[in-house]
């Protein structure tokens, strides 16, 4: 199997990073390209993988092929590879909005087709990615299709039409968190908290809670619950973060993610 990426950006580096840690794929099976030649000599250096500058030439040597290029960017490079994409080549999509008719159109061909949508905790091993595939990808090439991608973390096969969604939950959600973690180390700075203690409460606090909700299998209303004492400190933050909209501005924010991801 020979696997290639077009496009070698932080989410290309972090799908390689964990396929090769967890030894799916070995290096010299996989080819990427890249326009920045700083870049690509950053990863051939990193990896041991083979590099060009040749989208056409990763095309053509790849059974597997991911493209991992900014959404604008598809039907270019579309256009550049899709005369060489032999017919047995599974091409794996990381774009929202670009939809697998949209993608069949600008083949002009029937191709194997695979969605996903990772997120950037792929980076450090904990990422979920969402996957769809057309009616020609087989059960098995989905398979193998999620075992490249489990290198990052968990993999999910959903209905296409649950992609926007995923947009808006997982793949823009750790900036939504960043800035959580952000507001609450300013918050224990401001009362006296050094920062670097502050960063470290704050992002094990998530982390320890993200745990407590996918492990013990609780409702995370009543997780919450079991915090709030009655008459305490916690439901006193907790009403406060209701009366200024907590809820609802998170809502309406991942509405206007969904909306944005359609239009794409």
């Amino acid at each position: 199997m020979q696997l290639g990426f077009i496009g070698c950006g932080n989410m290309a580096e972090a799908l390689l990073n964990g396929i090769l840690k967890k030894q799916l794929v070995s290096a010299n099976a996989i080819i990427g390209s890249e326009p920045r030649k700083t870049r690509l000599q950053e990863i051939k250096d990193t990896y041991g993988i083979q590099v060009t500058l040749d989208n056409r030439e990763v095309a053509k040597q790849s059974n597997i092929l991911i493209l991992s290029v900014k959404p604008q960017y598809y039907a270019e490079v579309i256009h550049q590879i899709k005369d060489v994409v032999k017919e047995e080549t599974i091409v794996v999509t990381i774009a929202p909005g670009k939809t697998l008719e949209w993608l069949k159109q600008q083949f002009g061909k029937p191709v194997k087709l695979v969605r996903c949508m990772p997120n950037t905790p792929a980076l450090v091993g904990e990422g979920i990615t969402a996957v769809c595939s057309n009616a020609c990808v087989t059960r098995e090439e989905l398979d193998k299709i999620c075992c490249i991608l489990s290198g990052c973390g968990k993999v999910e096969v959903l209905g296409e039409q649950l992609m926007d969604v995923v947009v808006a939950v997982s793949s823009s959600s750790p900036a939504y968190v960043f800035m959580f973690i952000e507001a609450m180390a300013d918050a224990a700075v401001a009362d006296g908290m050094p920062r670097e203690q502050a960063y470290k409460f704050a992002s094990q606090a998530i982390l320890g809670s993200a745990k407590m909700v996918l492990e013990t299998g609780r409702h995370p209303g009543e997780l919450k619950d079991m915090v709030c004492s009655p008459g305490g400190t916690t439901i006193e933050a907790v009403r406060v973060l209701e009366e200024k909209g907590f809820r609802s501005s998170v809502i309406e924010a991942m509405k206007a993610c969904v909306r944005k991801a359609k239009g794409l």
